[in-house]
């Protein structure tokens, strides 16, 4: 049958001999061996370590700077905190220089004020604290011996000898570290300085020293940069104002509570609270776990019961009635992300550090959602729904 044979079909020996066709290579240069995944993936991967490699670099800078970044970086938070009043005393025609004056003179005096309120209480109850620590101490000793665990008196002396040996041990390192003690102190005492002069200058002349900082850019990028810069300030300013919110409302309420169940040094703990509390999420935790801890040494586990009590309670009230109230319903980032972003920011630069996550966190975001929506050119602010924080409150009636 016609085409049945071996030929027709092909054979082994046949392939031999027909000419060889066209070979088929593939061009390393086009890119066809690499499967597309592996291209994307690795086009993600070398653009993410020139981004981490430029955040290594930064974050180098700035812990190298330290002492220069804190202090401009605390000026920019208490300015924050301060403009609220300071553009309403410029708002009725306050002169710039009085209204600095007011400005700075009253933050000051809070502050002292708030300090010494806590020390003056400190020395007026250190005796009725110290012998409740006695009596305390004893009665720990009492349950360790009496209670589960059946420990000995000689058990006890034992441990308690080992820790006195131990802090033995450290005095050297202790006093080996006073000098590097006092290098702090001239620290802080510079950093302070350095934080009054730089926030007298960002009163004084904010909008030059801005203005300034915009033309170190090309000129074609210099609206955007501008726009940038006013929406993350927006956004630090309302940030500021929300935690001196919450801040004030949590350090009266705890620090009464504290006051009418007996607790001692109530006003200490109020301003621990009051500070504590402009670290969000965080700082609210903590502080209220001394309250209570403080409460349970002193005064026993069922008014460190009622002081858990009046912690919850004023948090709550704080944020789900009062803040509402008063300044409208706040977008936030979800407390896991808090947390996250407060922790790694407490790993790299310790307080300081956890202190200024956030509203780093907040103004990096909307500089970033900012630039990547053109919002100058089309003059609307970045939308909150692209907005992973924020804390510009929404219009009552608003719920998108």
């Amino acid at each position: 049958m016609t085409g049945s044979g071996p030929d027709a079909r092909g054979s082994f020996f046949g392939a031999f001999r027909r000419p060889p066709g066209p070979a088929v290579t593939a061009d390393p240069e086009s890119g066809d061996t690499v499967p597309r995944g592996l291209r994307v993936a690795t086009a993600y991967a070398w653009r993410l370590l020139v981004l981490a490699a430029a955040a290594g670099v930064t974050v180098w800078l700035v812990i190298q700077l330290k002492l220069l970044i804190i202090p401009l970086l605390i000026a920019i938070l208490v300015s924050a905190l301060l403009w609220p009043a300071f553009s309403w005393m410029l708002r009725h025609r306050w002169p710039r220089w009085l209204a600095i004056v007011v400005s700075v003179i009253s933050t000051l005096a809070i502050v002292t004020g708030l300090l010494w309120l806590a020390v003056w209480q400190i020395t007026r109850q250190w005796g009725d604290v110290r012998d409740r620590t006695v009596e305390a101490t004893e009665q720990l000793r009492q349950y360790l011996i009496q209670g589960p665990l059946h420990l000995t008196a000689t058990q006890i002396d034992d441990g308690l000898n080992q820790a006195v040996v131990f802090l033995e041990e450290q005095a050297e390192l202790l006093w080996s570290g006073a000098l590097a003690i006092g290098t702090t102190v001239g620290h802080v005492v510079t950093g302070l300085l350095l934080t009054l002069f730089i926030l007298l200058c960002l009163l004084a002349d904010g909008g030059g020293i801005w203005r300034w900082t915009t033309r170190l850019f090309p000129r074609k990028a210099r609206p955007a940069v501008d726009g940038a810069g006013r929406a993350g300030w927006v956004t630090v300013v309302n940030y500021a104002r929300t935690q001196l919110l919450v801040a004030s409302i949590d350090a009266v309420g705890i620090g009464l509570g504290a006051f009418l169940l007996g607790v001692p040094l109530a006003i200490p703990i109020g301003v621990l609270v009051f500070l504590g509390a402009f670290v969000p999420f965080v700082g609210a935790i903590v502080t209220g776990a001394v309250a209570v801890f403080i409460a349970l040494v002193y005064n026993g586990p069922w008014i460190a019961f009622w002081m858990l009590v009046v912690v919850l309670g004023v948090q709550q009230l704080e944020s789900h009635v009062l803040q509402p109230l008063l300044m409208g319903s706040a977008v936030k980032v979800h407390p896991l992300a808090v947390v996250l972003v407060v922790a790694g920011g407490a790993m790299v630069g310790g307080i300081p550090g956890a202190l200024f996550a956030v509203p780093l966190a907040a103004f990096v975001n909307v500089v970033a959602v900012y630039l990547s929506s053109r919002s100058w050119e089309s003059g609307r602010p970045p939308a909150s729904a692209d907005l992973i924080w924020s804390t510009v409150p929404r219009r009552r009636g608003n719920t998108a």
